[in-house]
């Protein structure tokens, strides 16, 4: 086993997921010391992984450190992990997770790195990843910032928040991925991070539908700005820190994600104001974006504590009930004249 700088022996993590974001931060482990073992459902990708320490399919042309390898078989995976993070579509986690739920190994800790409000039970992906593996809330953590995963790949720097409602799990896994180019800051409101995490991926729908239908800068501003006013306010009525929404997890990855051609769900947005079909969107954009589904599990929790999102109320019509993308602007728009801080 390697040695971190500090003398410590490594941290023997897992990362369950191999697409463009586990991939990436099974490398930002691999780079702050770790051994990391990625899982992923496809033999070729795990093949290449492991014997040529690249992930083509998602991160072509980037080379993936030495210690990282690669299984299909997950429970060979999770043998003797201390942290376990968790990179997999978040609709469908519930159902990867629960069966390996006797494989996860005591004592470890789950990192949540998925982004989105589980479609019937409007659960965070924390209480999903706690449900589904039996963990303690203390043994769970969540990572969220402005981490576009190409741009880390290719070792940018960028930071990114850590949270748990156990600062010495925060810490833990703090220290596991910080690097010279991935700084983490711990954060106790697990609550605010998860949702900032959800919500900008419908923002960021929004902001690229507009884009797509030829809008400039100052709409894109507008649906920024009043889309962190949504973030907030649900955020509030759930409970959340007033703190984490102007920082990282909040303003932070909202932006990146909105302006960035990388963003997924940027893109898809683009595409849908372009004129396609959500299903052409999801082809030309090279997979689902988190945001087409949890938009509707978003507007639903905010239905059941009573708060107002006009803009992802606006983006599940365009994207579920067939609203005219030329209608959006105009739907953002039409509200009731008040004050801006309401």
């Amino acid at each position: 086993m390697t040695e971190q700088a500090t003398g410590e022996h490594a941290v023997r993590a897992t990362v369950l997921g191999s697409g463009a974001w586990g991939t990436t931060f099974a490398a930002v482990l691999a780079d702050a010391g770790c051994d990391v073992t990625v899982w992923g459902r496809s033999a070729a990708t795990c093949e290449q992984i492991a014997r040529e320490h690249r992930n083509e399919a998602y991160l072509p042309g980037i080379r993936l450190p030495d210690a990282v390898t690669a299984t299909t078989d997950a429970r060979a995976a999770l043998a003797g992990a201390e942290l376990v993070a968790i990179a997999i579509p978040s609709q469908s986690a519930r159902a990867t997770l629960e069966p390996l739920r006797d494989a996860f190994p005591a004592g470890a800790v789950a990192v949540s790195l998925m982004k989105g409000v589980e479609l019937a039970t409007d659960r965070r992906m924390s209480q999903v990843v706690a449900e589904a593996l039996g963990l303690p809330d203390e043994r769970v953590a969540v990572v969220s910032g402005p981490n576009l995963a190409r741009e880390i790949a290719q070792r940018q720097p960028t930071a990114t928040v850590v949270a748990s409602s156990s600062d010495a799990t925060a810490r833990l896994v703090a220290q596991a991925c910080a690097s010279s180019y991935f700084r983490p800051y711990t954060n106790d409101d697990v609550v605010g991070v998860e949702l900032c995490g959800a919500v900008k991926n419908v923002i960021a729908l929004a902001v690229g539908i507009s884009q797509g239908r030829g809008l400039g800068f100052n709409t894109m501003a507008t649906v920024i700005t009043r889309g962190l006013v949504e973030i907030t306010r649900l955020g509030l009525a759930l409970g959340a820190d007033a703190d984490t929404f102007p920082g990282l997890a909040g303003m932070g990855d909202l932006m990146a994600t909105c302006a960035s051609p990388d963003s997924r769900n940027h893109t898809l947005g683009v595409h849908l104001g372009q004129g396609m079909t959500l299903a052409e969107a999801i082809e030309a954009t090279g997979g689902t974006a988190e945001g087409v589904k949890s938009s509707r599990s978003v507007l639903e929790l905010a239905t059941s504590v009573g708060v107002e999102m006009p803009i992802t109320s606006a983006v599940v019509q365009v994207v579920h009930e067939g609203l005219p993308v030329d209608r959006l602007a105009s739907l953002l728009l039409a509200r009731p004249h008040k004050a801006e801080g309401v």
